[in-house]
């Protein structure tokens, strides 16, 4: 069976280092961080005093006040970034389009926050007085159906969870839609609103948060002092569609998913399988999938949580993956300026890599100070590096063993 070229044609996003793809790219680039003290919640209750939340997000330009007040945060991230995709791809879900237009966006926690609102509503005064809304508004699948109803789009509408893969496997899974005909035009990606007590609470008590006070430095991934991830929130969200149909449109290309991998470890609810095994496998399986070679790629836009064995196990499954390439290529986590924004992670890191590609910019690792000798790439330390970069690989690595790897490329006819 013939497979559809896949090209992405729009990009949105809310992110901790800016509220639209273009301030988050210039402050990306620019080595900006999104990392502040923890003002959603009482820093004091917790070990944890930094996080990477979003400033003066409003979503009231894209969704109506009273509507928006009957959404979790995670859902109104999802509808102004799709908002912004679709304006930005110039797309009309017209009648004649709607069927074969579908939404596919993940979250890895969906409405943490509203469910721990409501629980307290009825600890404190029954069953009566939870909200009707408060089911629509915190399982994860409905930042898909408010996406869906919003814009008219009634092709398949789904949700992937795979904790911080969530992202990435929903951009990865509506691929394999469009590539095997099932649609022509997919909105994807992910999103996520974790700053909330409870989500501190269990991060923490797990010991997977770091411990630095300070702002400027927590989040370090591949260095030696990284003492764990900084919590982030936030919504990325791709266009994608046929190559015929974008051509039809005429549409702007940003560029080509070409490749997709994912796997399970098969070890472990929170540790990365030893070497970086199952990342390494969905690594191989994207570069395979892509009809690629592993010198074909020029950036790795890495999973790069600032704990200790992920940034470990990931740069031993890259040497495994590239072999001699390994130590040719250049790898970064962005991670170090937007913090881990859980399920969106995989999603906003696509919507850089595709400016990676555009630009010919590779964003740096910041906060890196102090090699790790078990962390020897090149992990593009502190500033921005202009190169030109035509394949990209990203990187999602979530709890449970999941591993998802995508591939973007420049487009060419």
């Amino acid at each position: 069976m013939d497979k559809h070229r896949v090209v992405i044609t729009g990009m949105g996003a809310v992110t901790p280092v800016g509220n639209s793809v273009e301030e988050m790219w210039n402050n990306i680039k620019n080595g900006v961080s999104g990392v502040g003290e923890i003002t959603k919640v009482n820093k004091e209750d917790y070990p944890v005093h930094v996080a990477a939340e979003l400033k003066d997000f409003d979503p009231s330009d894209y969704v109506d006040r009273k509507d928006a007040r009957r959404m979790d945060p995670f859902v109104q991230y999802a509808m102004v970034a799709a908002h912004m995709a679709v304006e930005d791809a110039k797309l009309e879900i017209t009648d004649d389009v709607a069927h074969r237009t579908g939404v596919w966006i993940g979250s890895g926690i969906g409405g943490m926050g509203t469910y721990e609102s409501q629980f307290e509503t009825f600890q404190k005064k029954g069953y009566r007085r939870v909200s009707p809304f408060f089911i629509p508004m915190m399982i994860p699948d409905m930042a898909a159906g408010q996406v869906s109803i919003a814009l008219g789009a009634k092709g398949i509408n789904s949700c992937t969870v795979t904790a911080c893969s969530s992202g990435a496997n929903s951009i990865g899974d509506a691929f394999k839609v469009i590539q095997r005909g099932d649609a022509d035009i997919m909105i994807a990606g992910g999103t996520e609103a974790p700053m909330n007590k409870m989500s501190f609470a269990g991060f923490a008590s797990a010991r997977a948060l770091s411990l630095n006070e300070d702002p400027q430095t927590a989040s370090r991934p591949f260095d030696k002092n990284r003492d764990g991830f900084v919590m982030g929130e936030g919504a990325g969200i791709l266009i994608m569609e046929t190559l015929e149909s974008a051509k039809k449109r005429g549409a702007k290309i940003y560029g080509e998913l070409k490749g997709y991998g994912s796997t399970g470890d098969a070890y472990h609810i929170t540790s990365p399988a030893p070497e970086g095994d199952g990342a390494a496998r969905a690594m191989k399986q994207a570069i395979d999938d892509a009809g690629l070679k592993p010198e074909d790629i020029d950036y790795l836009n890495a999973h790069g949580t600032s704990t200790e064995l992920n940034d470990k196990f990931e740069t031993h499954a890259a040497k495994t993956v590239f072999q001699e390439h390994a130590n040719k290529f250049a790898i970064s986590s962005t991670k170090s300026m937007t913090g881990h924004l859980l399920g969106a992670a995989g999603a906003v890191e696509a919507v850089i890599s595709l400016k990676a590609i555009n630009d010919g910019i590779l964003p740096p690792t910041i906060n890196y100070e102090t090699p790790d000798p078990e962390c020897d790439l090149d992990y593009v330390p502190n500033e921005a590096r202009k190169q030109d970069v035509n394949t990209v690989m990203s990187n999602s690595l979530g709890f449970g063993g999941h591993n998802a790897s995508l591939i973007f490329q420049k487009y060419e006819e």
